[in-house]
């Protein structure tokens, strides 16, 4: 007879620690490129935000440069959050060099000819990255399978019983971080110019740029040219778009 207790007890260390990893993940990569800097939202509803960009794990939030008073609803807003679970509701995230101050302007530059002429070092690092990354999804697949017959085994399941909710919970979330957002086609492109088409209200339209990063959801392109909603004008910019409305159609001339 199998140590139902010793497996119960394994079991729940898988948990805590397989949660523990889930909720600490790192901030998405192609925001966290924004964070610091004077960006605009556009979200699919044709609503428009812009501010000074915080990222979080669970939210981004945009910091106005001065506080708005709505004058209908009677209240004063100094920022703009956005939570992770609507994230489905971004069209673009929108960075306009112009806008920039001459510190940012030359933090920006620096990054764009990294990314273009990237050092031995960033290389290697990138390649780590990647590497540690498949190590990783491999390691939550196994432990969601784990998690799954240990919870249908018997006489453990039944020691479970009452505990399906929580199990289920990190079942859900183990599956959704094993996304892999490592693709092999992509990283041949990183620093180089290609061609994003992106789905925006029904029409596809296509901006030539660097490539600068992409993960789960989100691809990021680099010196662009961006048709400002508000300004009415096309201008220089980077962009971070969902890969649910983005994809890299083509490789840049």
């Amino acid at each position: 007879m199998p140590d139902t207790f010793a497996i119960t007890i394994l079991f729940i260390v898988v948990c805590t620690v397989a949660g523990a990893f889930v909720k600490g993940r790192t901030k998405d990569l192609c925001l966290r490129d924004f964070s610091g800097y004077s960006v605009t939202l556009e979200k699919t509803g044709g609503k428009v935000v812009w501010g000074k960009l915080r990222v979080e794990n669970s939210a981004l939030e945009l910091v106005y440069p001065e506080p708005y008073t709505d004058e209908k609803d009677k209240h004063t807003e100094t920022s703009y959050i956005l939570y992770k679970s609507e994230y489905g509701q971004m069209k673009a995230l929108v960075r306009y060099i112009d806008d920039l101050d001459p510190e940012r302007a030359k933090a920006r530059e620096k990054d764009l000819k990294k990314t273009r002429y990237p050092h031995w070092s960033s290389r290697l690092m990138r390649r780590g990255r990647n590497f540690f990354g498949t190590v990783r999804d491999s390691l939550l697949e196994v432990a969601n399978l784990f998690m799954g017959r240990v919870k249908s085994a018997m006489p453990a399941g039944k020691m479970l019983q009452g505990q399906d909710k929580y199990v289920s919970q990190l079942q859900q979330q183990a599956a959704a971080a094993m996304q892999t957002s490592y693709e092999p086609t992509l990283e041949r492109y990183i620093g180089k110019e290609v061609v994003l088409a992106v789905m925006q209200d029904g029409n596809k339209t296509e901006y030539a740029g660097i490539l600068k990063d992409y993960t789960t959801e989100f691809i990021e392109i680099m010196d662009t040219r961006y048709a400002d909603a508000l300004r009415k004008e096309t201008r220089r910019a980077d962009l971070v778009v969902p890969r649910a409305l983005g994809i890299v159609r083509h490789a840049g001339g």
